[in-house]
């Protein structure tokens, strides 16, 4: 039993912290009432969900091409259609089966399966959540300068504060001795960038049209500020791929930073995950292949 906690302790710490952020979530909605919820998803019609899933999808579209431009500069003759297959069985992996397998696993299985070089591959993941990152960091002082001046004093002081930008920097320190390959091509790497901030742009898009239907009126550069300081609480390891954490931190960015209600500020975050889910299915089709790959490994590397 000791052996498997041992083993299983950083799992462990993540689902604690998973299902406190939802204990909290649900007394959120205790205090505020369902009542708030409800009158908010009332106001938005099934058009403006539609709209917000296109631009969430859209969004997919240059997340898979800025991991695209990376493998191919990195020698990976791999073709789009292969790369899209790969980035949304990682989407699905990391959305539906976050507590045994995360997503860049399920990528890197992929590649290799296909017969590709895995150290590249290896680094191409890594250098795309670095790009990805950089991106989110243009945006973030839009969240991080307004939502300081209510919640400065008590970040300042907070453990989770520090382990937050604790955890960027070792992440950057770890991923830029894996980013050589692009420093070589530096086209290649604006060419992620841009894909990057087209992603952002379209997540953007999505929420503020979901705050918008929801009767809310909050501006586009504060809507991308407070997603990208979400997007950086989110990497703080306290939960399994974020679930709860996210929805938390955007509730409480909402109400507390842009002024909208509780209600409509959970409402917006428990809208935008449902979009991300149904956006990452596609994924499920491709999933059992790579699966099965990866218990052949297994066997084969115990034998």
């Amino acid at each position: 039993m000791n052996d498997w906690l041992a083993g299983n302790r950083r799992f462990l710490l993540r689902l604690i912290g998973t299902l406190l952020a939802i204990g909290l979530i649900i007394l959120l909605l205790r205090e505020e009432g369902w009542n708030d919820v409800v009158a908010a998803l009332k106001q938005i019609s099934l058009g403006q969900i539609l709209l917000a899933f296109v631009c969430v999808l859209v969004s997919r579209f240059f997340v898979i091409s800025r991991w695209h431009f990376l493998l191919r500069s990195g020698g990976v003759k791999i073709s789009f259609s292969d790369t899209t297959a790969l980035t949304f069985t990682g989407l699905f992996a990391s959305n539906f089966l976050p507590t045994t397998i995360g997503g860049d696993v399920v990528r890197l299985a992929g590649v290799m399966q296909m017969g590709y070089d895995r150290a590249v591959s290896l680094a191409s993941l890594a250098a795309d959540r670095l790009v990805g990152m950089i991106g989110m960091l243009f945006t973030l002082p839009l969240g991080l300068i307004p939502a300081w001046g209510s919640l400065g004093h008590v970040a300042s002081q907070s453990v989770a504060f520090s382990a937050f930008f604790t955890r960027i920097w070792a992440f950057l320190k770890r991923t830029l001795q894996t980013f050589s390959i692009w420093l070589k091509h530096p086209l290649s790497l604006v060419g992620a960038l841009l894909c990057t901030w087209g992603n952002m742009v379209f997540i953007f898009i999505a929420l503020s049209i979901l705050v918008s239907g929801l009767g809310g009126h909050v501006g586009f550069w504060l809507i991308a500020g407070l997603w990208s300081l979400a997007y950086f609480v989110t990497l703080v390891p306290i939960s399994i791929n974020g679930y709860g954490v996210q929805e938390l931190s955007l509730t409480f960015l909402f109400s507390t930073v842009a002024g909208l209600g509780a209600g409509t500020s959970l409402t917006v975050a428990v809208l935008i995950r449902l979009l991300y889910l149904i956006a990452s299915l596609p994924g499920a089709v491709y999933m059992p292949t790579i699966l099965a790959a990866m218990d052949t490994d297994r066997n084969g590397d115990k034998l």
